[in-house]
């Protein structure tokens, strides 16, 4: 049986690497093609002026707090506008050159009401290599494939009306295995619903508390038995669901915060909760999850936590950027930021690139300390996490598309 169990582990995580050299240096969803904010290649520069480093910046509809996606030579990126944020954008640009290469508009069918932090425009959208799944806090999830053209809509609310709140739905999709998982909970309907990539039809669907939750979903391959597992997580604990059928596979409880998401590195996930950071231990081989470490000195809130190699790094809401060991918790360094990061830091090469919600930018680079060589300023307010493709920076600010990278 472990024989059996060892070779199914094997073949899910060869089907990632596959899909990751494919997919090259892609940024195809919230987190990355990894969904743990880690770029592959070259790191992007360590500071940025109008006049250096700024590969182009184009100007956008609407206002958007979600991150931007790279896909097979595209920016991705969404927008709602409008009085009531009724009307929805995906819009498409060249990498290199920054070009439109298309833009489709929608209406949406659910609620539009946001707080002004936010905008219907919250989720991150997500893509396959082959198509687009956009999201919005509507409840709308628009299918389109690289060239725009639409293949399927699933306007959510019509058939759960209740869900949604005044202050916005922020869940990211993540799609693996055929299947897209949306997250939507609330005061009124809260589920979760995994959906064919293909045809938009539903695969399953599981009720889920009805409380605010902000937090998106995240994959981890082969686990248990070599399958695909969603984790969905929320303020009592986290839940692993298999992908394709929606099953579920484990539950383990614990006070999880419901801004930042958690973060998967090989057998580990690390979840942020009311206390800091929970380190669970989920082997290929094993049925549920085991508690490895708690550690009160990571706070990771609003921004969620990243893993690279054997460190975990955390901002804190006091602008703290920290250090840790992934196979004990603890603290090796800490280098103070500044302002209140609700964008994830994402780690290329060396460096984490961390963009406070002013815009402000500090780069760090990682060793036996951490070290700012580098601080930019965007300008303007920026709520969305980074993306990195083929060494440059990817941001998407209230007004504007900026790609940074080498002159």
């Amino acid at each position: 049986m472990q024989r059996k169990t060892l070779h199914s582990a094997v073949a899910s995580w060869s089907v990632i690497v596959v899909a990751l050299a494919v997919c090259g240096a892609d940024w195809l969803q919230f987190r990355g093609t990894n969904g743990a904010s880690v770029a592959l290649g070259p790191a992007p520069p360590a500071s940025w002026e109008e006049d250096e480093n700024v590969a182009w910046r184009v100007n956008l509809p609407g206002r958007s707090v979600a991150s931007p996606i790279v896909v097979q030579g595209k920016v991705i990126t969404t927008s709602s506008s409008g009085v009531d944020q009724d009307h929805l954008h995906v819009l498409a640009f060249d990498v290199e050159t920054g070009e439109q290469a298309w833009h489709r508009q929608f209406w949406a069918t659910g609620r539009t009401l946001t707080h002004p932090f936010s905008a219907v425009a919250a989720p991150t959208p997500a893509s396959d290599g082959e198509r687009i799944f956009a999201f919005y806090s509507s409840n709308d999830l628009i299918c389109l494939d690289l060239d725009g053209n639409l293949l399927w809509y699933r306007g959510l609310a019509f058939d759960f009306p209740k869900a949604g709140n005044d202050i916005g739905m922020s869940s990211s999709p993540i799609v693996a295995d055929g299947t897209v998982v949306v997250q939507i909970e609330s005061q009124g309907e809260s589920f979760a619903t995994g959906i064919e990539a293909a045809t938009g039809e539903t695969r399953w669907r599981v009720d889920r508390a009805r409380s605010p939750n902000w937090a998106s979903p995240m994959v981890m391959p082969g686990r248990p038995g070599g399958k695909t597992t969603v984790i969905l997580q929320s303020g009592s604990g986290v839940v692993g669901h298999d992908m394709v059928s929606g099953k579920e596979l484990w539950n383990f409880e614990l006070p999880c915060q419901t801004t930042p998401s958690l973060a998967v590195h090989q057998d580990r996930i690390l979840v942020p909760t009311s206390e800091g950071l929970t380190a669970l231990d989920l082997p290929a081989a094993a049925t549920a999850p085991s508690l490895a470490w708690n550690s009160s000195q990571l706070n990771p809130y609003p921004a969620s936590p990243v893993v690279a190699k054997d460190r975990v790094y955390a901002v804190n809401s006091s602008g703290v950027l920290s250090c840790a060991d992934l196979n004990d918790g603890k603290r090796l360094w800490q280098v103070r930021i500044g302002g209140r990061h609700w964008s994830t830091p994402v780690v290329a090469g060396n460096r984490i690139f961390c963009v406070n919600a002013d815009g402000q930018a500090k780069v760090v680079e990682l060793g036996e300390s951490g070290t700012i060589i580098g601080t930019s300023d965007f300008g303007e307010a920026i709520k969305g996490s980074p993306a990195v493709a083929d060494g440059a920076l990817y941001v998407r600010s209230d007004n504007y598309l900026w790609k940074i990278a080498d002159n």
